[in-house]
């Protein structure tokens, strides 16, 4: 009962509420001072109503299609747009209007009355400036008086998304001057099952007999002539997975267009590290993502923006959240704090390569390395892949 009183009034808009509001009050006035003027202005306002109610009889059934092609674009770049409404009721459909909201503007549309399984189309089409994302929906029909005095508005379809990425720079692979071998990329830390092979020693209760080198134990056991067994150790491996973590606050960039440049750093990284074969991390803020899907990281790219967790606290966020990662990339601007580098850095285990990058337009494209973190200065993002070839011979 009280959905439906609150549906009824919502069919009541605020012009309504107004012309109702005035109506009353003009009445309620003239009748205690008798003015004339007045009554006829109250009794006005509440014909208009009357005449207004007409509008809202009927019910709308129709079926909307709200399409885009494609959702996922560079800055810069159009989207196809459109939106298909087709009659579904047994009797012609009312002229009724479309509301599309695109971002923070709204597409009106004019839908004239439609036989029974008739259909109308609309095209338009959405152009990016900026990297984001922009809502399109929920496409709505609005039945009503002219005036706006009553709306009955019923949404057709949920909100969609145009998530609208960087441009990205051209880089080469990251496996350049990075020891690797089959699986991935091998670590310091011994182990007794893995793919990469590194000595013999020998057998001590508990090892697996799997693990025993047979043909070595014998030429051992033939040269001294004392029982040996030698048992094959391993260094772990892992899958190469590159993290990025960029700092989201606000306070650490000069300008807002190096935190744009910034993301278009991390964009291309991703990338390269997919078509690497990578699995890919992104941490910024509140924004993060993780896994072997590039379209997750770039995703994140799209819906990055500031905040307040900074680039030590979202490093460490990011070694829970990717805790086999083999390269990190620590993003910041020319007013991040190196110690926060270095800190964010720190929050890794030691067998992971890390790289530094500062985005700074002022400075020059460089390389610097202290506290055994190499950083990369960068003037212009398009002298990323340059410095990241360098840093890593």
């Amino acid at each position: 009962m009280r959905q439906r009183l609150n549906d009824a009034l919502e069919v009541i808009k605020p012009i309504g509420w107004l012309v109702l509001a005035l109506g009353l009050g003009a009445l309620l006035v003239a009748t205690v001072t008798h003015w004339r003027e007045l009554a006829v202005l109250g009794t006005a306002c509440l014909a208009l109503i009357v005449l207004a109610l007409p509008f809202l009889l009927g019910r709308t059934s129709v079926s909307v299609d709200l399409r885009l092609q494609p959702e996922r674009v560079a800055a810069g770049e159009s989207v196809a747009a459109g939106v298909l409404v087709v009659n579904r009721a047994s009797s012609r459909l009312v002229p009724t209007t479309l509301e599309v909201p695109v971002g923070s503007a709204v597409h009106r549309y004019g839908i004239s009355s439609l036989a029974p399984g008739a259909a109308h189309e609309e095209s338009f089409t959405i152009r990016t400036e900026r990297r984001g994302v922009i809502a399109v929906g929920p496409a709505m029909t609005r039945r009503g008086d002219p005036i706006g005095v009553f709306s009955r508005d019923v949404v057709w379809t949920p909100v969609r998304e145009v998530l609208v990425r960087p441009h990205l720079v051209p880089m080469e692979s990251l496996g350049a001057g990075l020891l690797r071998d089959l699986e991935g990329v091998s670590t310091d830390a011994v182990s007794q099952s893995d793919l990469a092979f590194h000595a013999l020693r020998e057998y001590v209760p508990g090892d697996d007999l799997r693990h025993i080198h047979w043909r070595s134990s014998a030429k051992v056991m033939a040269s001294t002539g004392e029982s040996a067994l030698l048992v094959r150790q391993y260094l772990d491996t892992r899958r190469s997975h590159a993290t990025i973590v960029v700092d989201d606050r606000l306070g650490s960039w000069a300008d807002p267009e190096d935190f744009e440049t910034a993301m278009a750093v991390a964009a291309s990284i991703a990338v390269r590290a997919v078509l690497d074969e990578f699995d890919v991390s992104f941490v910024c803020g509140a924004h993060a993502s993780s896994g072997s899907d590039g379209h997750l990281a770039l995703d994140a790219v799209c819906r990055a923006d500031f905040g307040d967790r900074g680039l030590v606290e979202s490093g460490r966020q990011a070694t829970t959240l990717a805790p086999d990662t083999s390269l990190a990339f620590l993003v910041g601007g020319s007013e991040s704090a190196f110690t926060d580098l270095l800190r964010a850095a720190a929050a890794f285990p030691p067998e992971v390569r890390r790289f530094g990058i500062v985005v700074d337009p002022a400075g020059t494209s460089r390389v610097t390395e202290t506290g055994g973190l190499p950083v990369l200065h960068l003037a212009a993002k398009e002298d990323l892949g340059g410095l990241l070839r360098w840093s890593v011979r």
